[in-house]
């Protein structure tokens, strides 16, 4: 008794708004031809490559944004992996800013890893040119210096005591429309760069939610808001501006950069979050201070695997772990793979085990937050190219990270929570395709993962068996690699 009381007490409560979801799985895909409102040049961007349609959670977005919501009400997206969650709210951010030619940072997206950011950013930049709006990216891949000088148009002139309105406009303009960060990267030029202003922002948008809200990164969140909230007076901070300006610097505001919402000059900043594991946390949902949210959701279930994604298990014995991982590649031979080790344990140690074995049919490399950003890029884009066949990862590519025709994935080490595993399983089975999700597992490990599965949806596995004569022939090549 004593046992159920303490487990209901820690249980979150559920926010009055996530009660009532609008169910995605309801929404119907709609071809490009038959969107609302979409803008000819962005439609003929997206079909450049190859989009006919949108998916569910696009149309659902969509129907939010620019359609009949308008944006009246911030956004909370919960739809699993692959489903085309950048998409839906790259194209309606970049139809609305769009329609007014002004040079100012208007929309943020803050992810939590650098190669996730760069991902996002090629999504924007095949949307942004086509009407004339610039995307800049910050993450730490390249010096401050060089992405200041990305960012922010350098003032040519000073404060002078004689002052012109269109000099401040000029003051404050940047060279990017739609900015794509990670918290770190965003701190520092928030603190440290001259000229760069989230004072006009009227877009957030914050990919992994769940993530991003598990680390502090500086208290980036509550900042971003403070700064974007900020009133006609913080233009006036500025000492060396007279009071006989006021007037003048009013006008020029109130005419030349406007949210543009319902008719109203200075409105909320509109929000979306998003995450195939959105947290239901109120007191992690309060830090956005969300208006009027609307939660759009996969089912009714909290958390939702790919319709495509079928997962197996694979019962290893003690001490021949590797034979088994390596048994498995060679029965998936020619199917581009990802196998995850725990982030605990440096991925290079399996990675050395699987390149040692030369008489192995395919490329094997290793990707792990311990490397370089430019090797992760350049080992990334060979999976991507199929140059590398298999990929041994920490879970730095578990988020997000989208690779085209990646047909299995296998957990070499076993994922600890549902989150875990839905994120990694998320790099298969995804827009539609079909895919298979591998776990090594011992024995008196599997009720265990049940449980994990359980709260996925209660997503079944099958048994998968690796023929005993292979384990055999590798076990004493193996044995030394546990």
């Amino acid at each position: 008794m004593a046992a159920a009381e303490s487990k209901a007490a820690k249980k979150v409560p559920v926010l009055p708004w996530m009660r009532a979801p609008v169910d995605i799985d309801i929404v119907d895909e709609c071809p490009l031809d038959l969107l609302t409102c979409l803008d000819p040049r962005l439609e003929e961007a997206l079909k450049k490559r190859e989009f006919e349609s949108l998916f569910k959670v696009q149309v659902a977005v969509w129907h939010e944004t620019i359609g009949p919501g308008a944006f009246e009400r911030d956004i909370c997206v919960n739809s699993p992996t692959g489903t085309g969650k950048t998409l839906a709210y790259a194209l309606p951010i970049v139809q609305k800013l769009s329609t007014r030619k002004i040079k100012c940072l208007r929309a943020l997206v803050v992810l939590p890893t650098r190669d996730l950011a760069a991902q996002v950013k090629k999504v924007f930049d095949a949307l942004a040119p086509a009407v004339g709006l610039h995307v800049g990216l910050a993450v730490g891949q390249s010096s401050i210096a060089d992405e200041i000088s990305q960012l922010v148009k350098r003032p040519k002139f000073g404060m002078a005591a004689s002052f012109d309105p269109e000099d401040l406009q000029m003051e404050i303009q940047t060279n990017v429309d739609i900015l794509v960060a990670t918290p770190g990267r965003l701190m520092d030029h928030i603190n440290t760069t001259n000229g760069f202003s989230l004072e006009h922002l009227c877009y957030l948008v914050v990919d992994e939610t769940d993530r991003l809200l598990r680390e502090a990164y500086q208290s980036w969140l509550p900042t971003v808001i403070k700064l974007s909230a900020s009133n006609d007076k913080a233009i006036f901070a500025n000492e060396e501006i007279a009071p006989s300006m006021v007037g003048s610097l009013c006008t020029l505001r109130r005419h030349s950069v406007e949210r543009g919402f319902k008719g109203k000059t200075y409105p909320r900043l509109a929000k979306i979050v998003l995450s195939a594991t959105l947290t239901q946390d109120p007191s992690k949902l309060s830090q956005f201070d969300l208006h009027h949210p609307l939660l759009l959701t996969s089912g009714h279930e909290r958390y939702k695997l790919p319709e495509g994604l079928k997962s197996y298990i694979v019962i290893y014995e003690p001490k021949l772990k590797s034979s088994y991982l390596i048994s498995l590649l060679q029965e998936l031979r020619g199917e581009k793979c990802i196998v995850f080790v725990s982030s605990k344990k440096p991925p290079r140690k399996l990675n050395s085990l699987l390149e040692s074995l030369v008489d192995l049919p395919f490329k094997i490399c290793g990707y792990s937050s311990l490397q370089h950003q430019s090797v992760r890029r350049r080992t990334l884009k060979a999976f991507i190219e199929g140059k590398i066949d298999v990929l041994v990862a920490s879970d730095v590519l578990a988020r997000g990270i989208d690779v085209v025709g990646v047909r299995n994935v296998i957990n070499y080490d076993k994922p600890a929570h549902t989150k875990t595993y839905i994120h990694r399983a998320g790099r298969t089975a995804r827009a539609g395709h079909d895919g298979c999700c591998f776990t090594l597992l011992r024995k008196e490990e599997v009720r265990r993962f049940k449980k994990i599965l359980q709260k996925a949806d209660n997503h079944s596995f099958d048994m998968h068996t690796v023929p005993a004569d292979s384990i055999e022939s590798l076990r004493s090549t193996c044995s030394s690699a546990q």
